[in-house]
């Protein structure tokens, strides 16, 4: 990652809203710095106390941080809690995912014509024990996979070729999966995969994507079931629309971003926009070192 990843256009964002370090009081720990504590609050899924110790723990993670104990303090978490706030009230998690998408754009993982649309809930604690005694009002509920969840949904469209993100939206658990659609699409697609929640949406595929063909799931109900063509042609579509699924492994699975941290769609939609620029960063690291003429050798895996 520290290789990979072009901190200097990603601080040149930041910098406008990051404070002055003129002037009298304690001069402000260097953006570079804070932004690298940040994205480790992202890769191993750390509140901001919780980063803090580990700093202290870790040399590793001070190396990347590039903290020496011998001469400087970890910042506390006081600190940490304000530079995430900066990237919050000015939209910033946006901005970085969008620079971070051009430049993998500049180094050849160009968005192609196929896009993948798929959402995943992120679940929220039910907690009444706060301040309005109920849970957090701009979160919703929705049935999946026989149970009700509570939180907030991530819909992505997923290129079908690089099985990079190119576009993001958090809303509610509640809303349904179509009503997002045109905000997925680039409006180059030749073709649209998704699952049957996209089903009967070719009038906004083809309003915002003229070009594009219709490629999502065929879905049944009790008074017309699905031919066998048409489970046959559902399955040949998911070996396509599975790779929209690599992209929530990554989030889930590999950052253990699994759960909501905060009140309010702001404030988790701008670390949905940062965690998602980090994991397309994740999936394309080798392509990435190998443009810069680093080899990585592949893990064995373990019986």
């Amino acid at each position: 990652m520290d290789r990979i990843i072009p901190w200097r256009e990603l601080c040149a964002a930041i910098e406008p809203f990051y404070p002055n370090p003129q002037g009298a009081g304690r001069r402000p720990v260097g953006l570079e710095r804070m932004l690298r504590i940040h994205f480790l609050q992202h890769w191993f899924n750390l509140w901001d106390p919780a980063v803090e110790e580990a700093l202290y723990d870790s040399r590793s993670m001070r190396a990347f941080v590039g903290i020496d104990l011998g001469e400087e303090p970890v910042p506390d978490e006081t600190t940490i809690c304000k530079f995430r706030h900066l990237l919050e009230a000015h939209g910033l998690g946006a901005r970085l995912f969008e620079l971070v998408g051009e430049y993998l754009e500049e180094n050849g993982l160009r968005v192609s014509r196929g896009t993948i649309v798929d959402a995943t809930v992120i679940e929220a604690p039910r907690s009444r024990k706060n301040r309005d005694g109920r849970p957090d009002p701009e979160m919703g509920a929705t049935r999946k996979g026989g149970r009700w969840q509570f939180g907030m949904k991530r819909p992505v469209g997923v290129d079908s070729r690089t099985r990079l993100i190119h576009s993001v939206v958090a809303t509610a658990a509640n809303v349904h999966d179509s009503q997002v659609l045109e905000d997925l699409l680039h409006g180059e697609e030749t073709r649209v995969w998704g699952d049957a929640a996209y089903s009967g949406q070719r009038e906004v595929i083809r309003r915002c994507a003229p070009r594009a063909s219709d490629c999502t799931h065929r879905k049944g109900c009790r008074h017309r079931q699905l031919t066998e063509a048409e489970r046959a042609a559902n399955r040949v579509k998911s070996r396509v629309r599975v790779k929209g699924e690599h992209v929530f492994r990554v989030i889930k699975r590999v950052f253990g971003r699994a759960r909501v941290r905060y009140r309010g769609l702001k404030k988790n939609a701008n670390w949905l926009f940062v965690t998602c620029a980090l994991a397309n960063l994740y999936l394309a690291r080798r392509r990435l070192l190998a443009a810069a003429g680093v080899s990585v050798p592949r893990a064995r895996r373990v019986a």
